[in-house]
């Protein structure tokens, strides 16, 4: 195929790009694979792109939001922000803090969450019994966390 005849093929593409660019279809760059992290997520809590919600400053340790319970599986000086930061998934009591800790905040800021705060608190206290448990619902506030907006 000549140069000449992949012309027009090549018009077409640059219109039809053109086009949906135009009409607000295309919402993100045409790589195979692109990484979202939502407004909902750990890393986007950690990031501070966003203020906090009043009611649990990011300086809050997890005893003080959570509870005494915190005290058996986690540092008693780890803070909400430490917590969402964590890069340690797969110890399931580590995701279970990192993505409970972000389903607090959203629960808190934003309306359209599936979990109330008092919800989190609960799930999240109650799947401390064992890892089976502590992965299950770190699953769960990972899926909730991740399709919020």
């Amino acid at each position: 195929m000549t140069f000449q005849m992949c012309r027009p093929i090549i018009f077409l593409v640059f219109l039809v790009s053109f086009a949906a660019a135009a009409t607000g279809q295309i919402t993100r760059p045409g790589f195979l694979y692109t990484r979202i992290r939502g407004r909902c997520t750990p890393q986007f809590w950690s990031s501070r792109r966003e203020a906090w919600p009043r009611m649990v400053p990011q300086t809050s340790t997890l005893s003080k939001v959570f509870g005494s319970r915190m005290y058996e599986r986690y540092r008693p000086d780890l803070t909400l922000l430490e917590s969402t930061a964590r890069n340690d998934e797969e110890n399931a009591f580590a995701w279970l803090v990192k993505e409970g800790s972000a389903a607090l905040l959203n629960s808190y800021a934003r309306k359209e969450y599936p979990y109330s705060a008092w919800q989190v608190k609960t799930l999240l206290i109650q799947a401390l019994v064992s890892e089976k448990a502590a992965a299950l619902q770190a699953k769960k506030f990972s899926i909730a966390n991740h399709a919020c907006n």
